[in-house]
């Protein structure tokens, strides 16, 4: 079942230093300017109790839950906490008639749901007509896209709030709070300089949790000298000696960061290529998906500028498929800085998409019956293949016969630029339209 308000009223006793440091105020809460500095929408929300449905959507640690903890503090509403993992239809159906009930008599009520992209469609659709007419305020709070996890029905009548990742200084001053208040180490006497600090912020990747809890453990295994605890350099380079990169390869920052890569390749900015690559190979991206994403890029972005960026492209596929992470790395690496460096061209991938529309949206013609197959002898009574020119008979390799449907004559979908190995093909285009042209004259 739900639980009011007083679920979030921990015990701080032996509770990690993110549980017992996490901000009870406003004033104490850090970072997130953008929603909550003076005359910005959700401050005034939030001071005014003039709450309206809405979502929090950010990545881990950086107060999505703690906002909706501080508003069940301010709040004159009846607070619940609903748990998208073990809350289900009924409970979410019992809990809806008793807000509208309590709705008719002039009391409100406030749903704060953590991760509620973890409820399925149904959970959902049973919020939605109490969030119609009133009956409940809902508070989710997401790290997944609300775009990708939440009824569209939903969405429509809930404000969506993005967190960003807190700042180094932000991080920086929740240490400090942390080494000075009584909930923190305020009762110890802890000696840390500003190097090693920045280097636990830095490591916490915009986590305000993994900040913390690494400044936590290095107070435990610091050195102790009567009452003081030192920490240095050191003793910190063990803890944050790998960080964890934020990286769903299911989710939304899957495709943020192979659009991140594919869009540096093809601004040819080789450093931003491999940096976005290895966040995806060291965030446990499977190696075949970088790399077949790097077979369609050769030919989009590549295409007949260098034609050989395929034929790579398609190596480095079969090294990752025979030899796996972390050895294949390398010749993603290899690949990806052999695509990022070639000359560019769309010319192949805009005269598909030119064609495709034609073939979709124009009357389908039939085949010309000169360029027909006729292999039985009623196809070649009915003219099948008639009047056939073999290009190969001819002394230029080439004929005026046309190829093209009646309705489609003329039309022209390859436009090759000037780059690279491309200029030599539009060259041979040019010769091959002029002889045309002079030979249909005769």
């Amino acid at each position: 079942m739900p639980e009011q308000t007083s679920l979030f009223e921990d015990n701080e006793e032996n509770q990690p230093l993110a549980s017992r440091m996490r901000p009870r105020t406003l004033s104490e809460f850090v970072g997130q300017t953008q929603l909550l500095g003076p005359g910005k929408v959700l401050r005034q929300l939030i001071d005014e109790d003039t709450l309206s449905s809405f979502i929090f959507w950010g990545p881990p640690g950086v107060g999505k839950t703690t906002l909706a903890r501080i508003i069940a503090r301010r709040t004159q509403a009846r607070f619940i906490n609903f748990s998208a993992v073990t809350s289900g239809i009924k409970e979410i159906r019992d809990v809806m008639t008793e807000a509208e009930a309590n709705r008719q008599v002039g009391e409100r009520t406030v749903v704060f749901v953590d991760e509620i992209h973890r409820f399925n469609k149904a959970q959902q659709d049973a919020f939605l007509p109490f969030v119609e007419k009133g009956s409940i305020t809902l508070i989710g709070a997401t790290t997944e896209n609300p775009s990708f996890e939440i009824n569209a029905a939903l969405l429509s009548r809930t404000k969506v709030f993005v967190l960003q990742p807190l700042k180094q200084d932000d991080l920086i001053q929740l240490l400090h709070q942390a080494l000075h208040d009584k909930r923190g180490f305020g009762d110890q006497q802890i000696n840390i300089d500003e190097t090693t600090l920045a280097a636990i912020a830095d490591f916490a990747n915009g986590d305000a949790r993994v900040a913390l809890n690494t400044l936590e453990m290095a107070v435990l295994n610091g050195q102790r000298v009567g009452e003081v605890t030192t920490i240095d350099q050191n003793d910190v380079a063990q803890l944050v000696s790998k960080k964890s990169l934020l990286y769903d390869k299911h989710g939304e920052e899957h495709y943020n960061i192979i659009s991140a890569l594919h869009k540096s390749m093809r601004n040819s900015d080789v450093d931003a290529a491999l940096y976005w690559l290895s966040r995806m190979l060291e965030g446990g991206e499977d190696p075949l998906y970088v790399a077949r994403r790097l077979i369609r890029f050769a030919s989009e972005d590549i295409g007949l500028a260098d034609s050989r960026a395929l034929e790579l492209a398609v190596a480095a596929y079969q090294a990752s498929h025979l030899i796996g992470m972390p050895e294949c790395s390398v010749n993603l690496a290899h690949a990806v800085t052999y695509l990022a460096l070639a000359p560019k061209s769309n010319a192949i991938y805009t005269a598909y998409d030119a064609a495709k529309a034609d073939a979709l949206h124009t009357l389908a013609e039939p085949v010309p019956l000169q360029i027909r197959n006729a292999p039985t002898k009623l196809m070649s009574d009915l003219h099948y293949g008639e009047g056939y020119q073999y290009a190969h008979d001819t002394e230029d390799k080439l004929t005026t016969m046309q190829t093209m449907p009646d309705n489609l004559i003329g039309r022209t979908y390859y436009q090759p630029t000037h780059q690279g190995s491309e200029a030599r093909f539009a060259k041979r285009l040019a010769e091959i339209k002029q002889w045309q042209q002079d030979h249909r004259k005769l």
